[in-house]
């Protein structure tokens, strides 16, 4: 066994039972010393080696990274991956078309030559994580500046991947925990030949949509099927017809026995980030200046964008993916602002500052140490606040919200080739360019953006200072009623980005001068000066942040040795757990800790494409054709709630049960508790999930995919 941090030690001795179990995200290593005692009081039944095990199989061998940002597990020994309805839904919008809209429809694959290769998709198996602290801090030293402490980290954090990767194909990582007072290193494998086997309807996979989406009470089958492939031997492999289905070290198996309240419950997953240290100035910063900069300019777009979708159903499905992102976190930003500020969590945070400060002052060797932690972090905050605003407002207005001035960007590859009069090299850049313009055009409706662009243009003019201006503003006669949308119609006109046509035209045989010219490029090259000028000028107070942020972190549990403290999320392997319960989301309410179908008929609404209901589930619904997947009592559970501590990055995480058996499907966290990245509210918090049954009853009795039941492992 290898040395431990005294970081490390101390949190394992400090287990005194004090912390919530509910509350925190425990990395897989430490669980043995940390938690699984209190986990089997809860009712947990394995071992610490069931749960996160490198010689032997084990629950971290299911559970996968689905994409980039979300989690998937493994279902059968046939590679059959589980994951949410919304984290398949980009995928499944990128393979559907007008004649096969698996997104209105749905789609099961009868067989595994039916299933379809979903290009760019990848599932990552985390095979190991290890403390690599003391190699970290050994090469660091008292008198390094931050910014010479983040290249000695970088350097060392190379070092140690690239002499565990060798030769190998598997991916190796180190990554900071606790702020930058600890780091692991994690051994990854990833598996690029990814096919789509089957999911619901929309109007089942996303019952509700955006009306629904971080609410409570839920009655939506937020899954989908994937399957990962490999070579012969198990390897991973890009797609080929001679892959086969890949046999997993472990597959999860299903319970049909249901939940009760209390029941222990636990989910592994890869949560994406938490901020739950941030100091009170950071909060602020969060609330007024992140977030506020996505609801507002998300808020305008969305609005023309839900217009133009209602117009066509052709311009539904190619903007129905790009909506679900950009919406859910504006409503997420929305609701963390509103929870926030309900529960004083500034004020909370500002008596824990002065009690840390009085902490500090209480000796000359904590003030030397910690005495500047505070004022320079209130500093820092302030310094960038204007900078951090504009740069943000820059993101969700120009470079990610008018979509032709993003994308315009895509050809700074070939102004560079074009400038090298190299023929090799413009012809690759232009084949790279049109290589992009195939995805990018598939999902794009020209008027509608040329809507956004008039109107995101004048939100940044009203809400940011003249000095952040990009430099195209120029030529927008800003004084002018309707200056931003002349300005708009008239790029429009004349950019060569607007359609594919007009882009393959020009690259039949592109010139460096009109290139240049051409408005939108312009735009783009514009925004991006500016954008990445407002990154250096932040630059120092970033630094600075890290710095005291990570001396605060050290501070608290210094201050504090009795307490348990879990770290941020940071998209690495974690697991949470609870147990399955209701809660009271305000006076005189109590909630259920479950639904059922009978509530989405009571939903319904024919007309209304977020709550219209199949026909064919109506009828089972009528005729109470459940099989053996209703409740004891009769019913149909669809969904129900856990106080698991999870956040973006968890959706599609497995729910666990006592016994190791798969019984929900993580998928949503709920409105009244949306401050939980920056604050944990036990008395709020839930964790929303599909109830495996439902999922299981969807795929038998509604969809007919005998073959998919088939192949995994039912305990009754």
């Amino acid at each position: 066994m290898k040395k431990m941090t005294a970081l490390a030690m101390a949190m394992i001795f400090a287990f005194s039972g004090l912390s919530k179990a509910d509350e925190g995200m425990w990395i897989l290593p430490l669980i043995k010393k940390l938690n699984i005692e209190k986990m089997q009081s809860m009712g947990l039944q394995l071992s610490a080696e069931d749960i996160y095990s490198v010689n032997h199989s084990s629950l971290k061998d299911a559970v996968v990274i689905f994409g980039g940002g979300c989690t998937g597990e493994l279902i059968s020994d046939k590679g059959l991956i589980l994951t949410n309805h919304h984290c398949g839904y980009g995928t499944i919008q990128a393979l559907s078309t007008m004649e096969n809209n698996y997104l209105e429809d749905g789609f099961w694959a009868p067989t595994t030559d039916d299933e379809i290769p979903a290009p760019g998709l990848s599932v990552t198996f985390m095979k190991r994580m290890e403390d690599v602290t003391s190699k970290i801090e050994a090469g660091l030293t008292a008198d390094m500046t931050e910014e010479e402490r983040r290249s000695a980290i970088d350097s060392i954090s190379t070092q140690i991947a690239d002499s565990v990767k060798g030769d190998s194909h598997y991916r190796v990582l180190v990554r900071d925990f606790y702020g930058g007072n600890q780091y692991f290193m994690m051994v990854y494998e990833v598996f690029n030949d990814v096919r789509f086997v089957g999911a619901p309807p929309s109007s089942i996979g996303k019952f509700g949509h955006d009306t629904d989406n971080w609410m409570w009470p839920r009655h939506t089958g937020d899954f989908s099927l994937f399957r990962v492939y490999a070579d012969k031997d198990g390897k991973p492999a890009e797609y080929s017809p001679d892959n086969v289905p890949l046999k997993p070290a472990h597959h999860l198996p299903i319970s049909l026995k249901g939940y009760e309240k209390g029941d222990f419950a636990m989910t592994l997953g890869y949560p994406g980030s938490t901020q739950r240290y941030l100091t009170s100035w950071g909060i602020d910063e969060r609330m007024n200046i992140f977030n506020f900069s996505l609801i507002k300019p998300r808020g305008v777009k969305q609005e023309i964008w839900e217009k133009a979708m209602n117009s066509s159903d052709k311009i539904r499905l190619q903007y129905a993916s790009k909506y679900s992102r950009s919406s859910n976190y504006w409503k997420n930003s929305i609701g963390m602002n509103r929870g926030l500020k309900n529960l004083n969590v500034i004020e909370k945070k500002q008596k824990l500052e002065e009690k840390f400060s009085d902490w500090v002052n209480e000796s000359p060797e904590r003030q030397e140490k910690y005495g500047d932690v505070l004022p320079s972090l209130k500093a820092a905050y302030e310094n960038r606040a204007p900078y951090y605003l504009a740069q943000n407002f820059v993101r969700e207005c120009m470079l990610r919200g008018t979509e032709i001035i993003g994308f315009s960007l895509a050809a700074r590859e070939l102004e560079q080739a074009l400038e090298s009069e190299d023929e090799e090299k413009i012809k690759q850049a232009t084949e790279n360019l049109k290589k992009n313009a195939e995805d990018f055009y598939k999902d794009y409706h020209a008027p509608t953006d040329q809507k956004v662009m008039s109107a995101l243009l004048e939100l940044y003019h009203e809400e940011i200072d003249a000095e952040f201006y990009p430099s195209f503003f120029e030529e927008i006669k800003t004084d002018k009623e309707d200056g931003f949308e002349e300005y708009a119609d008239k790029l429009f006109r004349k950019s060569i980005f607007v359609s594919k046509e007009e882009l393959y035209d020009f690259l039949e045989n592109p010139k460096l001068k009109k290139l240049k010219k051409d408005p939108a490029y312009s735009a783009g090259k514009s925004t991006m000066e500016l954008y990445l000028k407002l990154m250096s000028q932040i630059r120092e107070s970033n630094l600075t942040i890290d710095k005291n942020h990570r001396l605060f972190i050290a501070g608290l549990q210094e201050m504090n040795p009795d307490k348990v403290y879990y770290d941020d999320a940071n998209f690495t392997m974690r697991l949470s757990y609870g147990e399955v319960g209701d809660y009271e989301p305000r006076d005189a309410v109590i909630y259920k800790h479950y639904t059922t179908l009978k509530g989405v008929m009571e939903k319904e609404k024919p007309d209304d494409y977020e709550f219209s209901v199949p026909e064919k589930l109506k009828q089972l619904y009528r005729d109470k054709d459940y099989g053996r997947y209703a409740n004891k009592d009769g019913r149909m559970y669809v969904n129900f709630t856990t106080d698991n501590d999870i956040t973006g990055g968890n959706s599609g995480s497995p729910v666990i049960n006592g016994e190791g058996y798969l019984f929900g499907l993580a998928f949503d966290g709920n409105w009244e508790a949306m401050s939980g990245d920056i604050a944990f509210e036990p008395e709020l918090q839930k964790c929303i999930n599909v109830d495996i049954r439902y999922v299981l009853f969807i795929i038998d009795k509604y969809a007919g995919a005998q073959n998919l039941i088939d192949e995994m492992t039912i305990v009754e």
